[in-house]
């Protein structure tokens, strides 16, 4: 089983992404792990260094799931993922579970710092529909609709399975 997550921050792909590690023992990414520098706000790794850590990941598990809002890391994952599982529950659930979010401690050192983003994160959520590039629900929905494979879209938060 290699499932591969994603969607528009808020949209529920980290609780998503960890039930299913659990559930069936998974090895388990969060993109955001590999794409920003450790211990800083906002500064992303070299574009070599992402997709190497990426293809290490992938040929390192036999089973995986994989979950973010990279496009273009969501397209070279899913050349090889067994279930392509786009969360797309809408923007006012994604600004709400943004709110609700716990403290992120490998992102933020305290959570005051992570609440000093939310503005920012809730500005960037909401442009989901209207930017374009990778990380733009243009990109998302290219993504799912040209996939091949296996493949749901859940518009509303899903039950785990």
């Amino acid at each position: 089983m290699r499932v591969l997550v994603f969607g528009n921050s808020g949209s529920g792909k980290t609780t998503y992404a960890r039930t299913l590690a659990q559930s069936h023992a998974l090895a388990h990414l969060d993109l955001d792990s590999i794409v920003w520098e450790p211990h800083q706000i906002a500064v992303q790794r070299p574009a070599d260094t992402v997709i190497s850590l990426l293809r290490d990941f992938r040929s390192g598990h036999a089973a995986w799931v994989i979950e973010g809002c990279y496009g273009e890391l969501v397209e070279a994952a899913a050349l090889d993922c067994t279930e392509l599982v786009f969360l797309n529950p809408g923007l006012e659930t994604c600004l709400a579970n943004n709110r609700r979010r716990p403290w992120e401690p490998l992102k933020y050192s305290s959570l005051a710092q992570q609440n000093a983003m939310l503005d920012t994160l809730q500005a960037w959520v909401a442009a989901y529909y209207t930017r374009s590039g990778h990380w733009s629900y243009e990109a998302h929905r290219r993504i799912f609709d040209t996939h091949a494979g296996s493949k749901v879209e859940h518009t509303v938060l899903p039950v785990i399975p």
